[in-house]
């Protein structure tokens, strides 16, 4: 009982200070606003959470834990680039309608743990693109990419808000402008477009490369060995970063 009381009252407490944090407009929040708005005293606070770097670590993965509800709920198309481009656009629409979590978990050098899921479905979407063989480059590369330049279009977004009240339709329109040229942008970069099998298209041979790459690091094929194996991949690497 007393262990589930302590959950109970952790949880009223990232809550208050998740609520807090989302009407403050980007302003600091003081542990003794959160201890209020969750009716306990600044030593429950601090045995739950250390600190308020340890409070503020707790609501980051609170905004994690929704962030994720949404992606994990992510319907698949069909078609692995058009899946990428959807994650693309839901990711900017969770921080441009939860600035500030977004700001609290992707804004700092600090993640939880939490965080590692997000990266694991972004894997997950741009090895799917390989195996179709649309991937010009290696798969960590791809996620990099998407990440670095979707985080910043994001931050991009969420960032003056406060500042550009006088006409949001204008910019929401040039946000909207910015993430998609943006997204389309890194999807040419590291995808190619979807041909019949056998004929010829941009970044072609990458793809495949690519792809046999991805295939093998899945199921490495019993008949090698560590190091042939290794040595394949290498090569496949190389062919992939030559023929872009």
């Amino acid at each position: 009982m007393t262990a589930q009381k302590d959950l109970d009252t952790r949880d009223r407490i990232v809550r208050a200070a998740a609520g807090l944090l989302a009407e403050a407009g980007g302003e600091p929040v003081s542990t003794r606003a959160v201890c209020a708005a969750a009716g306990v005293g600044a030593p429950t606070l601090y045995h739950h959470f250390g600190d308020k770097r340890g409070l503020f670590d707790a609501v980051a993965a609170h905004g994690f834990e929704q962030y994720l509800a949404s992606k994990r709920a992510q319907p698949p198309t069909g078609d692995p680039v058009e899946d990428l481009r959807r994650g693309w656009d839901l990711h900017v629409e969770f921080g441009r309608t939860n600035p500030a979590f977004y700001t609290l978990m992707y804004g700092t050098a600090r993640t939880p743990p939490v965080a590692a899921e997000a990266d694991r479905i972004l894997t997950g979407l741009v090895e799917a693109v390989a195996r179709a063989g649309r991937l010009r480059v290696p798969v960590a590369t791809a996620v990099r990419m998407i990440h670095a330049a979707g985080v910043g279009v994001t931050l991009a977004v969420v960032s003056g808000g406060a500042d550009r009240q006088a006409d949001r339709r204008a910019d929401r329109q040039g946000d909207a402008e910015l993430s998609v040229r943006t997204r389309e942008a890194v999807l040419a970069a590291i995808t190619v477009p979807d041909v019949p099998d056998g004929a010829p298209g941009d970044g072609a041979v990458a793809s495949r490369a690519v792809a046999l790459r991805t295939a093998l690091a899945a199921a490495p094929p019993p008949e090698l060995t560590a190091t042939e194996a290794a040595l394949l991949a290498e090569w496949l690497d190389r062919v992939a970063a030559g023929t872009r």
